[in-house]
Protein backbone atom coordinates (compact mmCIF):
# COMPACT_ATOMS: atom_id res chain seq x y z
CA UNK A 1 0.00 0.00 0.00
CA UNK A 2 1.41 3.53 -1.06
CA UNK A 3 1.76 6.09 2.12
CA UNK A 4 -0.77 8.45 2.47
CA UNK A 5 0.77 10.95 0.57
CA UNK A 6 1.51 9.10 -1.96
CA UNK A 7 -1.19 8.06 -4.01
CA UNK A 8 -3.50 8.37 -7.28
CA UNK A 9 -6.88 10.71 -6.53
CA UNK A 10 -8.30 13.72 -5.53
CA UNK A 11 -9.08 15.32 -2.36
CA UNK A 12 -11.72 17.57 -1.76
CA UNK A 13 -10.30 20.98 -0.05
CA UNK A 14 -11.69 24.65 0.56
CA UNK A 15 -14.15 23.80 -2.26
CA UNK A 16 -12.98 21.89 -4.76
CA UNK A 17 -11.27 18.72 -6.08
CA UNK A 18 -7.46 18.75 -6.04
CA UNK A 19 -4.99 16.24 -7.08
CA UNK A 20 -4.47 13.55 -4.25
CA UNK A 21 -0.44 14.69 -3.78
CA UNK A 22 -1.56 18.32 -4.18
CA UNK A 23 -3.32 18.47 -0.96
CA UNK A 24 -1.22 20.30 1.32
CA UNK A 25 -1.35 22.58 3.70
CA UNK A 26 1.82 25.20 5.21
CA UNK A 27 4.23 24.14 7.99
CA UNK A 28 2.87 27.07 10.13
CA UNK A 29 -1.03 25.82 9.57
CA UNK A 30 -2.26 26.91 13.68
CA UNK A 31 -3.78 23.02 13.87
CA UNK A 32 -0.15 21.56 13.21
CA UNK A 33 0.71 23.39 16.40
CA UNK A 34 -1.69 24.31 18.53
CA UNK A 35 -4.28 21.02 17.83
CA UNK A 36 -7.29 23.58 16.49
CA UNK A 37 -8.51 20.64 14.55
CA UNK A 38 -11.75 18.31 14.18
CA UNK A 39 -12.47 15.19 12.14
CA UNK A 40 -15.00 12.89 10.91
CA UNK A 41 -14.64 9.13 10.15
CA UNK A 42 -16.96 7.71 7.94
CA UNK A 43 -17.89 4.60 6.04
CA UNK A 44 -19.59 4.21 2.15
CA UNK A 45 -21.33 1.25 1.83
CA UNK A 46 -22.52 0.35 -1.97
CA UNK A 47 -22.25 3.82 -2.87
CA UNK A 48 -24.40 4.91 0.31
CA UNK A 49 -22.67 7.27 3.27
CA UNK A 50 -23.83 5.32 6.92
CA UNK A 51 -25.38 8.30 8.38
CA UNK A 52 -23.20 10.53 6.74
CA UNK A 53 -25.73 13.79 7.10
CA UNK A 54 -24.96 12.88 11.34
CA UNK A 55 -21.36 12.77 10.77
CA UNK A 56 -21.68 16.05 9.13
CA UNK A 57 -23.84 18.19 12.24
CA UNK A 58 -21.57 16.12 14.68
CA UNK A 59 -18.19 18.46 12.55
CA UNK A 60 -19.99 21.38 12.81
CA UNK A 61 -20.80 20.87 16.85
CA UNK A 62 -17.42 19.75 17.31
CA UNK A 63 -16.45 22.90 15.52
CA UNK A 64 -18.54 24.90 17.79
CA UNK A 65 -17.13 24.02 20.68
CA UNK A 66 -13.79 24.34 19.81
CA UNK A 67 -14.77 27.96 18.94
CA UNK A 68 -13.50 27.28 15.17
CA UNK A 69 -17.20 28.01 13.18
CA UNK A 70 -16.74 25.90 10.17
CA UNK A 71 -17.81 28.30 7.09
CA UNK A 72 -19.87 25.39 5.66
CA UNK A 73 -23.31 23.60 5.83
CA UNK A 74 -23.93 20.30 6.60
CA UNK A 75 -25.36 19.95 3.05
CA UNK A 76 -22.59 21.43 1.45
CA UNK A 77 -20.02 19.18 3.95
CA UNK A 78 -22.27 16.09 2.47
CA UNK A 79 -22.07 17.22 -0.96
CA UNK A 80 -18.16 17.22 -0.90
CA UNK A 81 -18.00 13.54 0.61
CA UNK A 82 -20.39 12.87 -2.41
CA UNK A 83 -17.88 14.79 -5.16
CA UNK A 84 -14.79 12.95 -3.27
CA UNK A 85 -16.12 9.33 -3.76
CA UNK A 86 -17.11 10.04 -7.22
CA UNK A 87 -13.67 11.73 -8.00
CA UNK A 88 -11.85 8.85 -7.18
CA UNK A 89 -14.25 5.92 -8.69
CA UNK A 90 -15.40 4.42 -4.93
CA UNK A 91 -18.79 3.02 -4.22
CA UNK A 92 -17.11 0.81 -0.75
CA UNK A 93 -14.68 3.02 1.13
CA UNK A 94 -13.74 5.12 4.56
CA UNK A 95 -14.16 8.85 4.31
CA UNK A 96 -12.06 11.48 6.36
CA UNK A 97 -13.63 15.07 6.88
CA UNK A 98 -11.52 17.08 8.55
CA UNK A 99 -11.66 20.79 9.52
CA UNK A 100 -8.77 23.19 10.61
CA UNK A 101 -7.67 26.67 11.42
CA UNK A 102 -4.82 27.34 8.46
CA UNK A 103 -2.15 29.47 8.61
CA UNK A 104 -2.80 33.13 8.68
CA UNK A 105 -1.99 36.36 10.30
CA UNK A 106 -1.79 34.76 13.66
CA UNK A 107 0.81 32.27 14.82
CA UNK A 108 0.10 32.33 18.55
CA UNK A 109 -2.42 30.28 20.79
CA UNK A 110 -5.50 33.21 19.34
CA UNK A 111 -6.02 32.53 15.85
CA UNK A 112 -9.25 34.38 15.31
CA UNK A 113 -7.93 35.83 12.33
CA UNK A 114 -6.74 32.70 10.67
CA UNK A 115 -9.04 30.79 7.94
CA UNK A 116 -11.28 27.74 8.93
CA UNK A 117 -10.26 25.27 6.35
CA UNK A 118 -12.19 21.99 5.74
CA UNK A 119 -10.97 18.83 3.51
CA UNK A 120 -12.89 15.53 2.93
CA UNK A 121 -10.68 12.11 1.85
CA UNK A 122 -11.57 8.94 0.90
CA UNK A 123 -10.31 5.24 0.25
CA UNK A 124 -10.54 1.95 0.79
CA UNK A 125 -10.28 0.47 4.67
CA UNK A 126 -10.61 -2.86 5.55
CA UNK A 127 -11.22 -4.50 8.56
CA UNK A 128 -9.33 -2.04 12.01
CA UNK A 129 -8.78 -4.57 13.91
CA UNK A 130 -7.54 -7.23 11.54
CA UNK A 131 -8.84 -10.86 12.03
CA UNK A 132 -10.05 -9.60 15.20
CA UNK A 133 -13.58 -9.90 14.24
CA UNK A 134 -13.44 -13.66 14.22
CA UNK A 135 -10.88 -14.17 17.46
CA UNK A 136 -11.55 -11.15 19.55
CA UNK A 137 -9.62 -7.97 19.47
CA UNK A 138 -6.61 -8.23 22.31
CA UNK A 139 -6.75 -5.10 24.56
CA UNK A 140 -4.15 -3.60 26.93
CA UNK A 141 -5.08 -1.08 29.72
CA UNK A 142 -3.74 2.14 29.11
CA UNK A 143 -2.05 3.94 31.90
CA UNK A 144 -3.83 7.42 30.80
CA UNK A 145 -7.11 8.17 31.80
CA UNK A 146 -10.01 10.19 30.05
CA UNK A 147 -9.92 13.58 31.01
CA UNK A 148 -12.94 15.49 32.90
CA UNK A 149 -15.21 17.43 30.68
CA UNK A 150 -14.42 20.35 32.77
CA UNK A 151 -10.60 19.86 31.16
CA UNK A 152 -11.26 20.06 27.81
CA UNK A 153 -14.37 19.86 25.32
CA UNK A 154 -14.78 15.56 25.30
CA UNK A 155 -18.24 16.22 23.49
CA UNK A 156 -15.99 17.11 20.39
CA UNK A 157 -14.57 14.77 18.10
CA UNK A 158 -11.03 16.65 18.31
CA UNK A 159 -7.73 15.92 17.16
CA UNK A 160 -6.54 16.32 20.55
CA UNK A 161 -8.25 14.27 22.55
CA UNK A 162 -6.59 11.98 20.38
CA UNK A 163 -2.76 12.29 21.62
CA UNK A 164 -3.17 9.93 24.38
CA UNK A 165 -4.52 7.44 22.07
CA UNK A 166 -1.84 7.53 19.82
CA UNK A 167 0.45 7.13 22.48
CA UNK A 168 -1.42 4.01 24.31
CA UNK A 169 -2.02 2.46 21.40
CA UNK A 170 1.39 2.44 20.60
CA UNK A 171 2.30 0.87 24.08
CA UNK A 172 -0.77 -1.55 23.09
CA UNK A 173 0.95 -2.85 20.15
CA UNK A 174 4.35 -3.44 21.32
CA UNK A 175 3.10 -6.00 24.08
CA UNK A 176 0.98 -7.80 21.19
CA UNK A 177 -2.23 -5.93 22.02
CA UNK A 178 -4.78 -4.97 19.34
CA UNK A 179 -5.80 -1.57 21.30
CA UNK A 180 -6.07 -0.23 24.56
CA UNK A 181 -9.13 0.48 27.04
CA UNK A 182 -9.23 3.79 29.19
CA UNK A 183 -10.26 4.25 32.29
CA UNK A 184 -11.89 7.31 32.57
CA UNK A 185 -10.66 10.35 35.14
CA UNK A 186 -13.03 9.12 38.15
CA UNK A 187 -11.03 5.45 37.62
CA UNK A 188 -14.38 4.29 35.58
CA UNK A 189 -14.11 2.63 32.57
CA UNK A 190 -14.38 4.17 29.92
CA UNK A 191 -13.63 3.12 26.17
CA UNK A 192 -10.70 2.41 23.76
CA UNK A 193 -8.20 4.27 21.80
CA UNK A 194 -11.20 4.67 19.10
CA UNK A 195 -14.67 3.21 20.31
CA UNK A 196 -16.69 2.28 22.65
CA UNK A 197 -17.28 -0.15 24.64
CA UNK A 198 -20.05 -2.85 25.38
CA UNK A 199 -20.47 -5.86 28.17
CA UNK A 200 -22.35 -8.60 28.03
CA UNK A 201 -23.67 -10.31 31.54
CA UNK A 202 -26.32 -12.84 32.03
CA UNK A 203 -27.79 -11.66 28.51
CA UNK A 204 -27.96 -7.88 29.20
CA UNK A 205 -25.51 -5.37 28.11
CA UNK A 206 -23.65 -2.68 29.82
CA UNK A 207 -22.30 0.10 28.49
CA UNK A 208 -20.10 3.31 29.86
CA UNK A 209 -22.28 6.07 30.52
CA UNK A 210 -20.92 8.75 28.30
CA UNK A 211 -20.28 12.20 29.78
CA UNK A 212 -16.85 12.55 29.33
CA UNK A 213 -16.14 10.37 26.13
CA UNK A 214 -17.58 10.65 22.67
CA UNK A 215 -21.05 9.37 22.20
CA UNK A 216 -20.66 7.78 19.15
CA UNK A 217 -22.62 7.45 16.20
CA UNK A 218 -22.39 3.71 15.91
CA UNK A 219 -22.64 3.32 19.79
CA UNK A 220 -25.93 4.96 19.42
CA UNK A 221 -26.86 2.53 16.38
CA UNK A 222 -25.70 -0.32 18.40
CA UNK A 223 -28.03 0.67 21.51
CA UNK A 224 -31.12 1.02 19.00
CA UNK A 225 -30.45 -2.48 17.52
CA UNK A 226 -30.19 -3.88 20.75
CA UNK A 227 -33.09 -2.48 22.05
CA UNK A 228 -34.93 -2.85 19.09
CA UNK A 229 -34.17 -7.06 20.04
CA UNK A 230 -35.59 -6.76 23.22
CA UNK A 231 -32.26 -6.86 25.25
CA UNK A 232 -31.93 -4.68 28.12
CA UNK A 233 -29.00 -1.94 27.57
CA UNK A 234 -27.82 -0.36 30.77
CA UNK A 235 -25.83 2.75 30.30
CA UNK A 236 -24.01 3.14 33.82
CA UNK A 237 -20.08 3.92 35.52
CA UNK A 238 -18.18 0.60 35.45
CA UNK A 239 -15.85 -0.19 37.63
CA UNK A 240 -12.71 -1.83 36.94
CA UNK A 241 -13.24 -5.08 38.93
CA UNK A 242 -16.51 -5.73 36.96
CA UNK A 243 -14.68 -6.79 34.19
CA UNK A 244 -13.83 -10.02 35.85
CA UNK A 245 -17.93 -10.63 35.89
CA UNK A 246 -18.67 -10.30 32.02
CA UNK A 247 -19.06 -12.96 29.36
CA UNK A 248 -18.65 -10.97 26.36
CA UNK A 249 -17.26 -7.57 25.10
CA UNK A 250 -17.35 -5.96 21.92
CA UNK A 251 -16.20 -2.49 20.63
CA UNK A 252 -17.93 -0.16 18.17
CA UNK A 253 -17.13 2.96 16.09
CA UNK A 254 -17.15 3.72 12.45
CA UNK A 255 -13.65 2.27 11.27
CA UNK A 256 -14.20 -0.55 14.21
CA UNK A 257 -17.86 -1.25 12.79
CA UNK A 258 -18.11 -4.10 15.62
CA UNK A 259 -15.62 -5.74 16.44
CA UNK A 260 -15.33 -8.88 19.40
CA UNK A 261 -13.01 -8.57 22.45
CA UNK A 262 -11.47 -11.56 23.78
CA UNK A 263 -9.06 -10.21 26.35
CA UNK A 264 -8.54 -7.21 28.11
CA UNK A 265 -5.36 -6.99 30.47
CA UNK A 266 -6.26 -10.87 32.38
CA UNK A 267 -9.49 -10.91 31.62
CA UNK A 268 -10.92 -13.04 29.11
CA UNK A 269 -14.53 -12.89 27.18
CA UNK A 270 -15.87 -15.28 24.58
CA UNK A 271 -16.99 -14.18 21.42
CA UNK A 272 -20.33 -15.69 22.00
CA UNK A 273 -23.77 -15.78 20.15
CA UNK A 274 -24.90 -12.37 21.26
CA UNK A 275 -21.78 -10.46 20.03
CA UNK A 276 -22.23 -12.10 16.52
CA UNK A 277 -25.54 -11.41 16.72
CA UNK A 278 -24.86 -7.82 16.59
CA UNK A 279 -22.03 -7.50 14.59
CA UNK A 280 -24.46 -9.91 11.63
CA UNK A 281 -27.11 -7.28 12.41
CA UNK A 282 -25.07 -4.36 12.62
CA UNK A 283 -23.57 -5.35 8.92
CA UNK A 284 -27.31 -5.97 7.62
CA UNK A 285 -27.96 -2.63 8.43
CA UNK A 286 -25.02 -0.36 7.01
CA UNK A 287 -25.87 -2.30 3.63
CA UNK A 288 -28.98 -2.17 3.74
Amino acid sequence: MAAYDDRDGFIWMDGKLVEWRSANVHILTHALHYASSVFEGERCYNGKIFKGHEHSLRLLESGRLLDMPIPYTAEEIDAAKEAVLKANGLTDAYIRAVAFRGAGDEMGVASLGNPVRLAVACWSWGAYYGDAKMKGAKLDIAKWKRPSPETIPTAAKAAGLYMICTMSKHAAMAKGCSDALFYDFRGYVAEATGANIFFVKDGEVHTPNPDCILNGITRQTVIGMLKDMQIKVHERYIKPEELADFEQCWLTGTAAEVTPVGQIGDYTFEVGDLTKRVATEYEKLVRA
